[in-house]
């Protein structure tokens, strides 16, 4: 297989190379896949000029993972957006694709479809090859007995010699040929042997060059194994320094935020200290404010003394009022019964001036009968008029006692004995 490899790496170049994960279809089942590499590994084509042929190859590491060879008969399906597959006969195996993007898929897909044409275009050509080297090698073959022929007869039949010279100049052009032909493949098999001896020296070199690989292969899996420690640890120290970044960064907010407090505190400082100076220019004026408010508090005093000398006043008023209301209403009282009392002297009087005016009537008799009397005569009627009249008026009001009259009243009208107009 090592042979194999190196002669194809020396015979082959590669003309398209993508990466992806390799899968290889379950031998037993049919129907699961089974990862053929452990990571993501490199996938190329490869052209072979001196067999004019197309192969598809993937090597994890010293593993040949994939190694089929195209043709024209293959085809390569896309079973997902990142994942493909095809069929290889020879090798009695499916081999799967899983790519990394769907835009490496098709690129893929497309390269295959090229290298199958460019196989199928080959193939045609080594078969048109193949027959028209049959077809010169028919005639060749064809000539070869009319010659052997013709030798047997020229050597059984010594009398028609003199007779055969023409063939025997055909023959001679045939055998030059063949020694040329025989010259060029002795020729050609000393290139050939050149070629295997070139390959073989091309082999050990390569052998060699296989160990050296695999001895540096061993001394890199060291070297991974170191670097991978050192990738931990240089991990370890980056998570460290990470932390210490963010506390770094905690540290700096804390700070940045003790010195927005801190200046907020200066400035507090500076408002209080201006409160400061402002209080003490009020304390200098504290005495004088001190004095007011004696002289404010001493006026207070007074006026609650008046206040409440005032309002012992409002009570008194207030007693007086009642009084002056109690005495009102007394007086209403009172009134009210002169009212009545008044009415009933107004009728009293009513009457008493119906009376009068009876009276009237008889003093203008009684007038017209003094004047046919005498003065002396007129003396004594006038005092019998008054006690007549004292008593009727008494008869008149039926009161036993002798009451005054109003104050309005203060002639008897019958007394006065004046004419009325």
């Amino acid at each position: 297989m090592t042979f194999k490899f190196q002669k194809w790496y020396l015979r082959e170049q590669p003309i398209f190379t993508t990466r992806a994960h390799v899968f290889q279809i379950d031998p037993t089942t049919k129907k699961n896949w089974v990862p053929a590499s452990k990571q993501a590994v490199t996938v190329s084509y490869f052209y072979d000029s001196t067999r004019n042929s197309y192969r598809i190859i993937s090597v994890d590491g010293a593993k040949v993972i994939i190694n089929s060879t195209i043709t024209p008969n293959m085809t390569f399906t896309k079973t997902s957006q990142k994942f493909g597959q095809w069929a290889d006969s020879r090798a009695n195996t499916v081999f799967g694709l899983g790519f990394s993007s769907e835009q490496q898929l098709s690129k893929f897909a497309e390269k295959f479809q090229e290298v199958k044409e460019a196989a199928r275009l080959a193939r045609d050509r080594s078969q048109e090859k193949a027959e028209t080297s049959s077809n010169h090698s028919q005639e060749s073959g064809r000539e070869t007995p009319c010659s052997t022929r013709a030798s047997s007869v020229n050597g059984t039949d010594d009398e028609k010699a003199s007779h055969s010279t023409p063939s025997d100049a055909q023959l001679k052009t045939e055998n030059d040929k063949l020694k040329l032909a025989l010259a060029q493949s002795s020729s050609s098999v000393k290139k050939w042997e050149t070629e295997l001896q070139t390959l073989r020296e091309s082999n050990a070199r390569l052998t060699s060059a296989l160990q050296e690989s695999s001895a540096s292969v061993e001394h890199w899996k060291t070297q991974f194994s170191i670097c991978k420690e050192e990738n931990d640890q240089l991990r370890s120290k980056i998570e460290e320094l990470e932390e210490q970044c963010n506390e770094i960064d905690k540290e700096r907010e804390r700070n940045v935020q003790l010195s927005r407090r801190l200046q907020e505190l200066e400035a507090e400082l500076q408002d209080k200290e201006l409160e400061l100076e402002d209080l003490r220019k009020q304390s200098e004026v504290i005495p004088q404010l001190m004095q007011e408010c004696e002289s404010v508090s001493q006026k207070l005093q007074a006026a609650e003394k008046r206040n409440k000398d005032l309002e012992e006043k409002v009570r008194t008023l207030q007693t007086e009022v009642e009084e002056s209301r109690h005495r009102q209403n007394n007086l209403k009282t009172d009134l009210q019964t002169f009212l009545d009392v008044l009415d009933g002297k107004i009728d009293e009087l009513h009457d008493f001036r119906q009376g009068l005016s009876k009276l009237g009537s008889r003093a203008d008799l009684n007038w017209q009968w003094i004047q046919t009397f005498p003065k002396a005569d007129l003396h004594a009627s006038q005092s019998t008029a008054r006690t007549s009249c004292s008593g009727s008026r008494a008869s008149e009001t039926g009161d036993p006692e002798d009451k005054p009259l109003p104050s309005r009243i203060k002639v008897c009208w019958p007394c006065k004995v004046e004419r009325r107009s």
